[in-house]
């Protein structure tokens, strides 16, 4: 039988191996959220264009929207902490998933070729060229998230250090403990991001990243300050 002295040790080896499993898990999440999020924009373009929801004729509306994306990240991402030049970045990679994944492919010329067309494969052509259109506006802002990676460090930072002001505060004034509230705010934190993620990335329209991201950071920072403030008093 194992004694009680062996519960410490189990309980580090536990935290470890979830922190293992996290990481690894991280990769494959982040690309699932990435083409769950490209597949529900070329959807929701498709309808769009079938029924006439957009202003501008055809793949326009795509087209414009990029054009938009790409606008913000180019006049609002001159400084970054992980990049010395994060706009140029940004595009290179951006240019060569574009060259790889439509030029080389022939996808490219081969859209090219039924926009030459009338009739039946030139509306083909529009649903076609959405396609490249929205791929590229969802890269964009996948860029634009990692770009401002470090504000959500930083948030969870700010946020851990409050809470565990408040949790000493409470420890010592002999405050009320609430496993409830500590299991519900821990339980948010990856909601927040994957949701959070699939709405920004997945929108058909064109938005400032700060529309999202400001919002979605402060979420984020709270729930980090609640789950570590109502963290058990002893450990």
């Amino acid at each position: 039988m194992a004694s009680s002295s062996d519960a410490p040790a189990r309980r580090a080896e536990h935290k470890s191996l979830g922190l293992l499993g996290f990481l690894l898990k991280l990769p494959f999440t982040v690309a699932w959220i990435v083409i769950v999020s490209i597949l529900t924009s070329i959807v929701v373009e498709w309808i769009g264009i079938y029924f006439g929801w957009w202003s501008q004729p055809g793949s326009e509306h795509a087209r414009q929207t990029m054009i938009s994306e790409m606008g913000y990240l180019d006049s609002q991402f001159t400084r970054s902490i992980l990049v010395a030049s994060p706009a140029d970045f940004a595009n290179d990679v951006i240019n060569t998933i574009n060259d790889w994944a439509f030029v080389k492919t022939g996808i490219t010329s081969w859209v090219e070729g039924l926009q030459a067309s009338t009739g039946w494969f030139g509306s083909i052509a529009d649903y076609a060229q959405s396609v490249v259109y929205v791929t590229l506006m969802t890269l964009t802002r996948c860029m634009i998230l990692l770009l401002t990676s470090p504000l959500f460090l930083l948030v969870a930072i700010v946020g851990f250090i409050d809470g565990l002001v408040r949790r000493d505060l409470r420890r010592f004034g002999a405050g009320r403990e609430s496993a409830t509230v500590y299991h519900h705010a821990k339980r948010m934190i990856s909601p927040i991001f994957v949701f959070g993620w699939l709405i920004y990335l997945s929108l058909p329209l064109s938005i400032h990243p700060n529309l999202f991201l400001l919002p979605c950071a402060l979420i984020f920072g709270l729930m980090v300050s609640i789950t570590t403030g109502s963290y058990k008093k002893y450990l």
